[in-house]
């Protein structure tokens, strides 16, 4: 009779008024499974329950509903949840993870959010890179190398099995402002027009070739008066106008720097009439003498004291720029270089060695120097050449 349920040795079978067969049964994990269809005779719902039996006697049983789930197709994952989820979870430092934040929502969503990442094609990827301002070109390489990236990422978890950013160098870019560092007597200008408060800051990125960053992170413990040494340990950023506070750019970051004799004493000056008594004061405050000085506090200082050394086109951050280059033009070896500055590779050390202002002429002096101790005078050579040949 039509919807009566037969109860078998596995299972139960039930011949539904449309005369189809339903077949059910209570799994090793005690619910009851419908098998995902009706069937025309009852063999075929018996035949079916014989495969589940045999599934959970060879241990190999999954839930119907899954099986059927896993032969679905799955959804093909578009650019822009990908890429976004992609930065969150990559545990980036709160500047970067900005930075990265800025290039995607405006350079690669708005060309990339609703595509699936297997039909962005080269192609594709070349017209954007066309269409993109040609003035940023550092920009560019950053947004391109980000995309690049991320495209690897996709790969690895098999989202795609190829990466459509195929053109050569486009990561890459040559800076197209040569850093000029301040010579001497540029750098004593300046310090001497910046305000007292102000004055150590530039010092010890010249100095020292700090970061602005670090600088401004500076507390009374990280000053060893004794031994002339600054301690790095963490450096400030700005994310959305707030500071946060977090270790150097790299694990090399974290160092001690030693501080040149004939600037010790403007830094002592500095700890006793400006900085709180307590270990963790802050070396240069802001106007509340508790939280950060933001950098654009100290633009309008200092734009007033480059201009007076005319040097309107130096940057805050060329003077750490000016301070590898004294202390190569010392003799410092790269490795030496590189453990000052707080960088992790040799390469990266390279970038700040430029050659200072009226060195080159030096060097040119010293090599005719060199030369005239070797070479006769013109006199003598004109005397030997009137010598009758023997």
């Amino acid at each position: 009779m039509a919807g009566r349920a037969a109860r078998r040795g596995f299972g139960y079978l039930r011949k539904l008024p449309s005369g189809r067969w339903q077949a059910t049964y209570v799994g090793p994990d005690l619910v009851r499974h419908n098998a995902p269809t009706t069937f025309d005779t009852k063999g075929d719902a018996e035949a079916w329950l014989g495969k589940e039996k045999w599934l959970i006697t060879m241990d190999q049983w999954v839930s119907p509903a899954e099986r059927l789930a896993a032969l679905r197709p799955k959804p093909k994952p578009t650019f822009g949840p990908y890429a976004t989820s992609w930065v969150q979870r990559r545990g980036l430092k709160p500047k970067t993870m900005e930075g990265y934040e800025h290039l995607l929502a405006k350079y690669l969503l708005p060309a990339f959010a609703e595509t699936e990442l297997t039909n962005i094609t080269p192609a594709g990827v070349r017209d954007w890179w066309d269409g993109l301002d040609r003035t940023t070109p550092t920009v560019n390489a950053r947004a391109y190398a980000l995309l690049k990236t991320i495209f690897n990422s996709a790969i690895a978890d098999d989202f795609t099995t190829t990466n459509p950013c195929r053109i050569r160098g486009a990561s890459t870019t040559q800076r197209l402002r040569d850093v000029r560092p301040a010579s001497v007597a540029e750098l004593e200008i300046i310090l001497a027009t910046l305000p007292e408060s102000r004055r150590v800051v530039a010092a010890l990125c010249a100095w020292c070739a700090l970061r602005i960053g670090e600088v401004l992170e500076l507390r009374r413990k990280d000053v060893d008066v004794a031994q002339r040494i600054v301690k790095v340990r963490r450096a400030v950023s700005w994310v959305h106008g707030k500071s946060i506070v977090g270790t150097p750019k790299s694990a090399a970051g974290i160092r001690a720097v030693s501080v040149p004799p004939h600037v010790m004493p403007m830094i002592e000056e500095h700890l006793s009439e400006r900085v709180g008594a307590r270990a963790d004061a802050l070396l240069f405050p802001a106007a509340d003498g508790v939280s950060h000085l933001q950098p654009s506090v100290f633009r309008e200082p200092w734009v007033k004291a480059r201009a007076a050394a005319g040097r309107s086109d130096l940057r805050v951050h060329d003077l750490r720029h000016t301070g590898a280059t004294m202390a190569a033009m010392t003799g410092a070896t790269l490795a030496e270089l590189q453990e000052r500055l707080g960088h992790s590779s040799v390469n990266a050390a390279l970038r700040y060695q430029h050659a200072a202002q009226g060195r080159d002429a030096e060097i040119a002096a010293a090599l005719s120097a060199m030369a005239a101790a070797q070479i006769p005078a013109p006199a003598t050579i004109r005397e030997s050449s009137r010598r009758p040949r023997l």
